[in-house]
């Protein structure tokens, strides 16, 4: 496919109505906020999206809203791993249809199989999907880690064009030091504390649930370590962010409760998280006011007391 993604990446929250409904009225906002605060691509249902608690037509439904409400301006990215290679080929090929460059693909896992076996899941998947192929290698949810020798093996295949890292800094330094020479192949980071590192040993990109929150602070961090290499004004921004990194993922881990409390105190709807998830504590949502408030933002209590 030849398309491979860079820079900033939001993992877009799904807001949902009293019911559980998704709300897509919110959810067009949410997509204009962030296309307007510059990031550079949009990951529609993803873990952050809450697709794990969504039925297959309702995954269908929002990848093929987040297409359109997107609308070319910045490219899309669909969360389209399943447990089979078959369903996820046809959710990948949906994904293609409503507009979406790329699909990003889970291992297999809960049914572990061998290396031998998620090597020919991948394989498969990318032969006959119509988008571009993003590994996801995410341990700490899946329990399966793929090792970077196997990374690297995969980012020899024509349709797989990158790799998000939610593994350990020391894997991901790896990937990155295998991949260094590939052509059409990017490394992300899925986590906020490896954003600025993992720039600084030459990734691409990154994704990080705190840019639905502050999509500009995050876009601009990128700009001052990879566009303007300004390492000094990266760190202190850093600084300023790094209370927050802790507090997207406190209260469990993969897990949108606290961003969507944060967007809902900014005016952005975030809403609630789908059962069985919990809604954040009050003490949770305490410090992410706080840190609002450090920033500079006029915030809009959600605590009773």
């Amino acid at each position: 496919m030849g398309i491979v993604p860079k820079g900033i990446f939001v993992p877009l929250i799904t807001p949902f109505n009293e019911d559980e409904t998704i709300d897509f009225q919110a959810y067009q906002k949410v997509i204009d906020f962030q296309i307007e605060s510059g990031v550079h691509g949009l990951l529609v249902g993803g873990t952050t999206g809450e697709y794990h608690v969504m039925s297959f037509e309702e995954r269908k439904s929002l990848i093929r809203a987040g297409c359109e409400y997107a609308a070319e301006r910045v490219p899309v990215m669909a969360g389209v791993g399943c447990s089979t290679a078959k369903e996820t080929i046809e959710l990948a090929n949906f994904a293609a249809e409503c507009g979406a460059k790329w699909g990003l693909v889970l291992p297999p896992y809960y049914h572990k199989t061998s290396e031998d076996g998620i090597r020919e899941f991948f394989k498969e998947i990318a032969a006959k999907s119509n988008v571009g192929i993003v590994i996801y290698n995410y341990p700490g949810a899946t329990g399966v880690c793929l090792s970077p020798e196997l990374i690297y093996e995969l980012s020899q295949e024509e349709n797989i064009v990158s790799v998000k890292e939610s593994a350990d800094f020391g894997h991901l330094c790896q990937v990155a030091a295998l991949t260094k020479d590939v052509d059409n192949f990017s490394v992300f980071t899925g986590e906020e504390h490896f954003i600025l590192p993992t720039f600084s040993i030459g990734g691409q990109g990154a994704f990080g649930i705190l840019v639905n929150l502050l999509p500009k602070e995050m876009v601009m961090l990128y700009e001052l370590a990879v566009e303007k290499n300004d390492l000094h004004a990266a760190r202190e921004l850093n600084r300023k962010l790094s209370g927050f990194y802790g507090l997207m993922e406190a209260e469990g881990n993969p897990y949108p409760g606290p961003v969507k409390a944060g967007m809902d105190m900014i005016g952005m709807k975030g809403g609630k998280v789908r059962k069985p998830l919990t809604q954040p504590t009050d003490e949770i949502k305490t410090k992410i006011e706080e840190e609002l408030i450090k920033l500079g933002y006029k915030v809009k209590s959600l605590n009773k007391n």
